[in-house]
């Protein structure tokens, strides 16, 4: 076997002056076999990368099969290393293959770790795990590297360029790799850096494993002949040499024998800029994902002489967007204080710092909004990438690319806001899509608010994130297509809920959906529990959702009308345990009961069905005449019993002010008035403003409070008051301020009156 005939190319992951120089290392001297550091049961998915409709970034997905949470990525852009010489080879026949750690062994060692920490945890005594937390580091395994030597492993280049001065990778690779002609020489000296590196650092065992397969690879790769180019981490390099290959050759196998293995299937699936970034938790993460994919889309040109501008006018056309001042004379000035910048510090070209700078100081002066604009949509940038229909995929999956693509829904990583009409055959399936990825637990779109009050629109917020593809794995246990797999999921849901509210919230979800076999067994399970059901808060909150599907049923093209027996059964079922459930009742508990009233309130004015509401009127009733009530919601009862008023069988007027008669009568506690008056007063004023009297009677008895009690009353009295407008408290204000001067006016003197009257006549040129 002929060692001499092989190259190892050390890389920076996701480093595009990496990319760039292997590119030119590769056309001076192409292999006739291209080795990528990669899982190695992942090479049969290398030629989906050839397609034009594989746009980066992208991320090779592992999963073991039965358990799709268990899984890994290995995230690739447009400016990786490694995406971009399998491109190359692809598109020149060159045979390439992955050389690491096959996924199969790589999640099976995980779960063999996972399983020995849960072990571990079980072992310790229950006082040990929570005063010693400390005991859960013991352990057989070497010590978890410090902070420095993790850092050096997960990205030595970055360690080096800062120990050369560098603040920034890209300007020491520059430095290093773009000033000079001969790669290949760069690419060496690389490999000394590390073995140096490594001399003095302690080789994790999972990294030997790894290691030790690369090896195996390259051996065999070498018994083909010819030229082979190894791709690979900068800090494996050196355990790849001539040398070690030949050291190790009969230790290897046998590290490498009996290694677990556990069923896995594997994928390409988008991926986002955003989760490249370190601060997305990615270990071999970058921090400015969009600035480096614009500086490898600059490798063709000479000198990249047009990066500052062209970055810059980009920077201007987003502010612009945001309606931000942003004028092409300012971004000539800011090229040219970027490449003073750049002088001035001793650099060749300005790099994303001193562009940073130029930005701050032109655009924003004294305004960070310009930079957290830029961070977000143009350094970190959300571009999210697609694989062809043709990679492998679960039939979830396949039926919803399906969906996405016949509904013209485009998934894309930044927020979109969509609104919907309902009565459009699209935007009504849209919807259903939304909602039956929602029941499946991936949320694509959040409901969100619309303009207008018509029933017909619907609004969403739609973001895919990258790890919706494990999602639509792990549902597709439900069933291979989407409906199939929100029928099953949502009668799962039905048989396990705990409580009225999430049956009737699983309902008006699976008829928003169009589940109706789903909708049947949820109607069912809820008809069981509504008939048993005793507790009054639980009742309460089921009326909501039930209220809406009954009434927008027919406006959906969703039949509505078999609810509204239940509703009627849970309004009656309620109002006739309410006045019970509110006696003797704590402060934070009244208000939870009062939260619960005030939905419950609102799904019968809602449905607006004549049984329900005599039924709701007469609940509210009792509740108003139970002396052992919370006074918070005796009070909450007389003001919806105004708001239906008395021809309607609530309250007029008069029978309002009878009661606050008696709740301000001096016999009652303070406090007691206060939280009576938090009831009856609600979120606004208009109960006070349209009543002049009930205004008075207020007054009054806030003058006539003894000192103590006023010191208790006020804060309460204040916060009630603070819900109001600032409208309605200067009308307030001012009405009250009118009952003092009319309360203080005794008599009136006619002669003092008249007095003025000869001096106006004389202004006004009459004479007397």
């Amino acid at each position: 076997m002929d060692t001499s005939v092989y190259t190892v190319y050390p890389i920076r992951h996701h480093g595009p002056g990496s990319a760039r120089s292997l590119e030119r290392a590769l056309e001076a001297n192409p292999p006739a076999l291209l080795l990528i550091e990669g899982p190695a049961d992942a090479t049969e998915l290398l030629p989906f990368l050839n397609s034009p409709e594989m746009q980066p970034p992208v991320a090779l997905m592992a999963h073991v099969v039965g358990s799709p949470e268990q899984a890994v990525f290995y995230p690739m852009a447009a400016f990786s290393p490694e995406f971009v010489v399998l491109r190359w080879a692809l598109a020149r026949g060159i045979p390439a293959r992955f050389m690491d750690l096959p996924a199969a062994v790589t999640l099976a060692q995980a779960e063999a770790e996972a399983q020995e920490a849960r072990a571990r945890l079980e072992a310790l005594p229950e006082a040990a795990s929570e005063v010693q937390p400390d005991v859960l580091e013991v352990s057989d395994e070497p010590a978890t590297p410090s902070e420095p030597e993790a850092a050096l492993r997960q990205d030595p280049l970055s360690v080096l360029a800062q120990a050369a001065g560098f603040t920034d990778f890209e300007r020491w690779w520059e430095t290093l790799v773009e000033a000079r002609g001969d790669d290949a020489e760069v690419f060496g000296a690389v490999s000394e850096v590390m073995e140096a590196v490594r001399e003095d650092s302690e080789t994790a065992q999972h990294d030997v494993l790894r290691e030790a397969q690369m090896r195996q690879c390259i051996r065999e790769a070498l018994k083909g002949g010819g030229p082979v180019a190894v791709v690979c981490g900068a800090w494996h390099a050196p355990a790849l040499t001539p040398a070690v290959l030949e050291r190790e050759k009969k230790a290897d196998p046998l590290r490498l024998k009996g290694l677990p293995k556990i069923k896995t299937a594997l994928t390409w699936v988008p991926w986002t800029h955003g989760r490249l970034t370190m601060a997305s938790g990615y270990g071999a993460g970058i921090q400015s994902p969009g600035w480096y994919a614009h500086l490898f889309s600059q490798k063709h040109g000479a000198g990249r002489p047009n990066v500052s501008a062209e970055w810059l006018t980009r920077s201007a056309r987003m502010l612009r967007e945001h309606k931000l001042d942003a004028s092409s004379a300012q971004v000539i000035d800011a090229v040219r204080l970027g490449e003073a910048l750049a002088a001035i510090r001793g650099l060749g070209l300005p790099g994303l710092p001193e562009l940073n700078d130029a930005t701050q100081a032109v655009f924003g002066w004294d305004s960070g909004l310009p930079l957290r604009l830029l961070h977000e949509g143009l350094i970190v940038g959300e571009t999210l990438g697609s694989v062809p229909e043709g990679v492998p995929s679960v039939p979830l999956a396949q039926d919803l690319a399906a969906l996405q693509k016949r509904l013209r829904l485009k998934p894309e990583a930044t927020s979109r806001e969509v609104t919907l009409d309902l009565r459009e055959e699209t935007d009504l399936a849209r919807s259903q899509l939304l909602h039956r990825l929602t029941l499946l637990n991936i949320p694509w779109g959040v409901s969100a608010q619309t303009r207008g009050t018509g029933t017909f629109k619907e609004g969403w917020t739609l973001r895919w994130e990258p790890e919706f593809a494990v999602r639509v794995v792990e549902a597709s246990l439900y069933g291979n297509t989407l409906i199939r797999a929100a029928n099953s999921r949502a009668a799962g849901l039905a048989r396990k809920a705990g409580s009225l509210s999430e049956l009737s919230e699983l309902l008006e979800v699976c008829r928003l959906a169009q589940l109706p076999d789903a909708a049947r067994v949820t109607l069912q399970a809820l008809d069981a529990r509504a008939a048993a059901a005793s507790d009054v808060t639980e009742l309460l909150n089921a009326l909501p959702a039930l209220a809406r599907l009954a009434r927008y049923g027919d406006v959906r093209s969703r039949g509505g009308d078999e609810v509204a027996p239940i509703f009627r059964l849970l309004v009656e079922r309620a109002g006739a345990g309410l006045p019970n459930a509110v006696l003797g009742l704590a402060d934070e508990a009244a208000e939870v009961i009062q939260k619960a009233v005030a939905r419950a309130d609102g799904a019968v004015r809602l449905l607006a069905d004549e049984q329900a509401t005599g039924d709701w009127l007469a609940a509210l009733h009792t509740l108003d005449g139970t002396e052992q009530a919370h006074p918070l919601l005796r009070g909450d009862a007389v003001r919806r019993l105004r708001d239906y008023g008395g021809d309607h069988g609530g309250l007029g007027a008069e029978g309002v002010e009878e009661r606050m008669r008696l709740a301000l009568s001096p016999a009652r506690p303070a406090t007691a008035v206060s939280s009576w008056l938090d009831g009856v007063l609600g979120e606004n004023g208009a109960l006070l403003l349209d009543d002049p009297a009930l205004l008075s009677l207020l007054d009054g008895w806030v003058v006539a409070l003894p000192e103590d009690a006023f010191d208790v009353v006020l804060p309460a009295l204040r916060r009630s008051m603070s819900r109001f407008e600032v409208a309605q408290r200067r009308s307030m204000g001012e009405r009250l301020r009118g009952l003092e001067q009319a309360g203080s006016v005794q008599t009136v003197d006619d002669e003092l009156g008249m007095l003025p009257i000869p001096f106006a006549l004389k202004l006004l040129g009459v004479n007397l």
